[in-house]
């Protein structure tokens, strides 16, 4: 596979990621849900100060530094990588599981470190409490005044499908007459493209390492050798 169909993929995934974040965040209020085709689907503004699908595995403002930090720094070893099994010529199927991985952690790192300051509202947290802090309005954007620093801005989220939302029967053990959601979690497309690309990594690992196994330990031979003999006069 050639780079530049990996540079595509990569700056496909990105272009419409953060089309849709930006039309969310400067379109919707925090919170703000309308249904897409159904009760199953819904475009939901949210925030997450955390990791992909809401996951909050960071507390504070330390955490969040770190956290962007890390996807920095995950960002910049991406593109060696990339490089390197692009030029080991490695199994098409895993070059685009590893592209989509890296679009995926690509699109929540611009987030994380520009929507802090390039927008002027957005959760902020409060050691009061100890938690992020809601706000009210619709966030437009600005310069000079963002709502937190570099790499404090929080990822947006915006997908929620529920496939699933029923009151569970009395007669189900321990759960029994209690709200049943699948699948809750408010996630976005470089959620769904990381998501993507490590499924079909599992799935499919080991004809993707079978077929690059199979080359190194069978390199192409030439057909027809240059001989460096020099033709011999009788």
């Amino acid at each position: 596979m050639k780079g530049r169909t990996v540079i595509f993929i990569i700056a496909f995934i990105i272009l419409c990621d953060q089309a849709l974040k930006l039309y969310i965040k400067t379109h919707y209020q925090l919170n703000e849900a309308h249904n897409v085709g159904g009760s199953w689907f819904q475009l939901i503004f949210s925030e997450n100060p955390g990791m992909a699908y809401g996951l909050k595995l960071f507390p504070d403002e330390k955490g969040k530094l770190i956290l962007s930090l890390f996807r920095l720094v995950a960002v910049i070893f991406g593109v060696w990588y990339l490089r390197s099994i692009i030029r080991k010529k490695y199994h098409k199927g895993f070059i685009v599981c590893a592209a989509l991985i890296y679009a995926g952690a690509l699109g929540n790192l611009i987030d994380s470190t520009f929507y802090g300051v390039f927008f002027d509202k957005g959760m902020l947290f409060d050691k009061t409490f100890q938690e992020y802090m809601n706000y009210s309005g619709v966030a437009k954007y600005t310069s000079g005044h963002g709502y937190n620093s570099l790499f404090y801005g929080n990822v947006v989220d915006m997908l929620n499908f529920t496939l699933i939302d029923t009151t569970l029967p009395h007669w189900v053990p321990i759960w029994g007459d209690k709200e049943f959601r699948f699948f809750e979690p408010v996630f976005n497309l470089a959620d769904a493209s990381i998501s993507i690309g490590v499924i079909s990594l599992l799935l499919f690992q080991k004809k993707f390492f079978r077929q690059h196994n199979h080359s190194e330990n069978h390199p192409t031979v030439d057909e027809n050798p240059v001989s460096n003999e020099e033709p011999q006069v009788s």
